[in-house]
């Protein structure tokens, strides 16, 4: 009687791989809905955030994938790829984790503060809120690969936070603020369970004789 072995398990994608595959896939999402805007007549890009108004609510979900124009979207696709993946990069839970603050946060701070009978779109709050998140993640950690990944984000998008600034009446600097702002939340509050460890491991050092 023959024993019958047990399959070898799936072999999982490394981390890069599956992070990549992501950021493609939502890129892709970015491009297909601006199809579907430019053949609706635009209809789409109204669904912004649209301030202090209960309707203007439901663009804090929509507005990060709607775009003006392709000019706009052509502007935010190489961020979103590169930022993406590099927030990704470090655990997908997390990755997610953090865009979803930003979404969030950004979302509703735009909500607040924006100019009246705005209509707010763009995937540059998240590409604002990825900047701030990848540059103060590593001194919440203490990382060396984090702070490392930080500077390199400062040199290639550090002047874009200018961006947070008011200057052209049809660039919303809120969206980028707020933005930038769920970023450092992000990066604050995922950061707890480094941030206990090291805590750990002092009040240990001070136990040893």
């Amino acid at each position: 009687m023959s024993d019958i072995g047990k399959l070898p398990g799936k072999r999982e994608r490394p981390v890069w791989m599956q992070a990549a595959v992501y950021v493609g896939a939502f890129t892709a999402l970015l491009w297909i809905i601006e199809i579907i805007d430019v053949a609706s007549g635009s209809r789409l890009e109204r669904n912004g955030i649209e301030p202090r108004s209960v309707e203007g609510l439901w663009g804090i979900l929509f507005a990060p994938v709607l775009h003006d124009d392709w000019q706009h979207l052509i502007a935010n696709t190489v961020p979103i790829i590169v930022l993406g993946f590099l927030v990704l990069l470090s655990g997908l839970a997390r990755g997610l984790a953090a865009t979803g603050i930003i979404w969030v946060v950004g979302g509703f701070g735009t909500w607040l503060t924006a100019g009246s009978y705005s209509n707010t779109i763009g995937a540059s709050i998240l590409i604002f809120g990825f900047i701030a998140y990848l540059l103060v993640r590593g001194f919440f950690t203490r990382k060396l690969g984090q702070l490392a990944i930080g500077v390199v984000v400062f040199v290639l998008y550090g002047s874009a936070l200018w961006g947070v600034l008011p200057s052209d009446p049809n660039i919303s600097w809120q969206g980028h603020l707020f933005g930038a702002v769920g970023g450092v939340i992000a990066a604050r509050l995922l950061s707890a369970d480094a941030r206990a460890e090291r805590s750990r491991a002092k009040s240990l050092d001070r136990l040893t004789p």
